[in-house]
This record gives structure tokens, sequence and C-alpha cells, in this order.
């Protein structure tokens, strides 16, 4: 199936040097691959996809012409991960998530980082979600992201490195979860042989994670997963945590306010919640405090969140932490709240707010990545090298008006992995790595991630909304 695998310049997840050599780790996938012919390619390949459609594996594509429901993409070749690199993973991602919290927890607080000059005041409180109303409250156990999607990137030389924290609704879990399942399916005894780490058990860890946050100790806690609705890019994923976690999925109009707490509207009559896993923005989650015109979440739920009287996940006001600007800084909050070097290095980026960074990225829109601080999806997005003459001067426009709003970075050549291409050709396609952090009474790390691949030859961007697609991500006891 490899022979006519084109390594190129790239860093190969699975090749190693230019004579078709396989990392240790991979060796066994290899032979077994290698013995496949392109009639059982084919048929594991249909019978997955026949799966993920029964099951409703889908993502929605928002302002598509050509329908919104999409499977998502999967690809039969799993990334292989060992278990030293990721030891090295996890221990970034634990110290990264701590200095995140401790943050969030200071800007609402003495906003000491900001008082010492590491932070600017101005990129904190110019952040398009950070909340003054939640400025001295304390949130339960002191954790602001309690689920968190930090994404990594490998550079030319393998080197993992942070592409960015999404620790508002970090979406995707659902995908990785089903991925396992179905590479059970297609390579059950490949599987059982390489010793990968379950993933399956995320489920149980999250509703633990929520539990710990229960205002009312020695209680059952009830627990609920509010949802923005049926036509949210991410209802698969809802339904499919609500389920496997056990508690209810609602809707805003499911919830009310009485007297600063939260009910749940049921066949049997009110029953108080506890918790919300909410998986709507804090711009949508109380017209009364926030927009107006919002049906999507309960009026008065500030009130019984500033009382204490529900939990939700995550706190509002963790955007601040998911503002590209905030991003550049977080190998100094590492240093600032835990006197150490960062153990994963963030990617160099330029911040349009400084006129010398700013001046640079005008001069240099062919060479660079230029995203808006709050944009996510692969939206909002210049890529310098593949972009035309008047794309450059739109964003150029806006950089100069926005300054506060744009960032750039050098055009990193992320790690490419052999994947299965149309007519089952072997070919490289670009990756990244989503793992999972859950913040409760432990820091849980899932083993392994999504892998997220570029299905479009030589594209950069690994979106399910920009034609990416996935790949089971398997994590090696040994």
């Amino acid at each position: 199936m490899f022979q006519s695998y084109q390594k190129e310049s790239f860093f190969d997840e699975m090749f190693v040097g230019e004579d078709e050599s396989v990392f240790p780790h991979y060796q066994g996938l290899r032979e077994r691959l290698g013995r496949l012919d392109d009639a059982e390619i084919s048929e594991k390949q249909r019978r997955v996809d026949t799966s993920f459609l029964e099951q409703g594996v889908t993502f929605t594509v928002y302002g598509d012409d050509r329908g919104t429901e999409r499977i998502f993409p999967f690809d039969l070749i799993p990334r292989i991960i060992p278990d030293t690199e990721w030891r090295t993973i996890e221990q970034g991602l634990t110290q990264r998530i701590i200095a995140l919290n401790l943050f969030l927890h200071d800007i609402y607080h003495d906003e000491r980082i900001v008082k010492e000059g590491i932070v600017p005041e101005e990129v904190v409180k110019s952040a398009a979600h950070y909340r003054p109303e939640m400025r001295g409250v304390d949130v339960p156990k002191d954790i602001y992201i309690h689920i968190c999607g930090t994404d990594l990137i490998r550079d030319a030389e393998g080197r993992y490195l942070v592409l960015e924290d999404n620790g508002r609704c970090p979406s995707g879990v659902s995908y990785l979860l089903e991925n396992r399942e179905a590479m059970k399916r297609a390579f059950p005894r490949l599987y059982r042989d390489y010793g990968v780490r379950p993933v399956d058990h995320y489920p149980e860890l999250l509703l633990k994670t929520l539990r710990h946050l229960s205002p009312r100790p020695g209680q059952a806690p009830v627990c609920v997963l509010l949802t923005p609705g049926v036509y949210n890019s991410a209802y698969f994923e809802h339904t499919f945590l609500a389920r496997k976690m056990g508690i209810e999925i609602v809707e805003g109009r499911d919830l009310i306010v009485l007297d600063g707490f939260v009910y749940m509207r049921t066949t049997r009559g009110l029953v108080q919640v506890d918790v919300i896993y909410r998986r709507l923005d804090d711009d949508f989650l109380d017209p009364v405090v926030f927009r107006d015109d919002s049906m999507l979440g309960v009026p008065g739920i500030m009130d019984a969140y500033l009382k204490g009287n529900v939990a939700l996940a995550n706190a509002v006001g963790t955007g601040v932490a998911d503002d590209k600007v905030t991003y550049a800084y977080v190998p100094e909050m590492i240093r600032f709240y835990l006197d150490q070097d960062p153990i994963l290095e963030n990617v160099p980026t330029y911040l349009a707010w400084r006129d010398e960074d700013r001046q640079y990225m005008l001069e240099n829109l062919p060479k660079l990545v230029v995203k808006a601080a709050n944009e996510s999806g692969g939206y909002g997005m210049l890529m310098g090298p593949t972009s035309t003459a008047a794309e450059r001067e739109d964003f150029a426009a806006k950089i100069r008006q926005t300054p506060r709003n744009f960032i750039a970075q050098p055009v990193v050549s992320l790690s490419r992995h052999p994947t299965i291409c149309g007519d089952n050709r072997i070919e490289g396609r670009h990756v990244d790595l989503r793992p999972f952090i859950l913040y409760g009474e432990d820091i849980e790390i899932i083993p392994g991630g999504l892998t997220r691949v570029a299905l479009r030859k030589g594209s950069l961007v690994v979106n399910s909304s920009q034609g990416g697609g996935s790949k089971d991500t398997w994590v090696l006891y040994h």
C-alpha cells in the first residue's frame, strides 16, 4: 500500500528518513495494512461510513447551500503516539491548564499579572469575552476551565507546539470516541496487539468533573447539558455526551429560575439543577445580563450563578483565555504563576496592536497566517502564501482599523500522516491534534485526542467546516 508514498520535506508521523523505513511504533501497522488489497480497504471504509450514517455521526456546515448535515470524514490509518511522547504532552497540557486557570482567577480578582506589567490591562479588558460581571466572583472550587481542548501541531523538526486553547465550549470529543469504536471494529486484532490505551471512560470522567462542582455537597447532584438546540453544529455531540453520562439534555426553555435557584421542568414537576454543562457561549446564556435578544438562554441564570446556587461548566468569562492575543502570553503566565518554563511552546506570534509587529505583518502578509482574535473553525483567517492580492488588501485594512483583533504567525508546515485518498491511494496529509483536558478534583487528560486531517491536498486547514476529517489516535502503554 505504501510503495508510492511521497514523504517530501515535511515531518512525517510514520516514515523516517528517505529509505521508506518507518518509526518502530508504526511497523506493525505497516505490515498489517500491507496485506490488504484495494477491495478490502474499500469495504472497511464503506462499513465505517455506513455505521456513522446510521448513528448520525454528523456535523453542520453553516451557510452551505448544498445541505448542512454531513458525515464526519474518517480515515482508516490511525495516528500512533508512543508512551514517552505522550508523557511530555500530558505534562505540558497539565502545566498549561493550571496556569490558564490561575490567570482567569487573577484577572477577575487581584489583577497581579496586570499590575506587574506581564499582560497589558488593555489586552485583558478589551478581549471580546472579558466579563466585568465576574469581577470579585468566586467560582466553584476556583476552577474556570473544566473542559479544555488544546490544539497541538508538530513543526518540521517534529516538536509539539500549542496552536491555540479552546476553553469556552470545545467540541470534537464525540468524534474521538466514535472513531475509536470504528477502528476496533475495522481492525480488532491489530488494535488488541498494539496495546492501545482506552478512551471510552471519558463520559465517566466528565460526569465526575461536573459533580465535583455541585453547590449541594452531600447530595447526589443533578447535572444537565444545556444545548442551543438541534440546529447547532455540534448537536450530535451534545446528545451523544448527555446519553453517555446518563444526564438530561435541555434547552433554555426547559429551565426556569425561581428565587435564585435553577429548576428543570419535567413531567413530574420542577427539579432543582445543581450543575450545568453549557454548550452555548456567554452572550446567549442570560438575556437579562447579556444579549437581550437571545432565545437560547435562561432569564435569571446569572443571578443564580453569582449567588452560588448553580455551577456552570465552563465558568462564565473563560473566553478571555480563548482570545488569540491572550494566547501569546501563556508562556509568560506559566513563568509568572508557576515559576516554570513552558514544557510545550507556542507558535511564534505577532500582535498587531504592537506598532513594530503590525508593521512587520503588513509588510509580510504573503508569508504569514493572519487570524482574527476571536474566530474559530478556520474562519476569519488569511493564509498568506495562497492568498490573492485583493484578500491581502482586505486584511491589511482590517488590521489597520482594529489592530487589537489580529495576530499573525509564520506558516508552520504541519506534520503529515499517511492518509487514504481517492482510489485508495496513500498520500501524506497535514494533521493536528486536539487532546481533551478535564479539570475537576483531579486533572485528567484522555490519552490521545482528536487527530484532525486536512483532506485537501496541500491544505493546512484541518477544520471539518473547511473540508477536514479525522483519524483515531492511539497512545500506547509502552
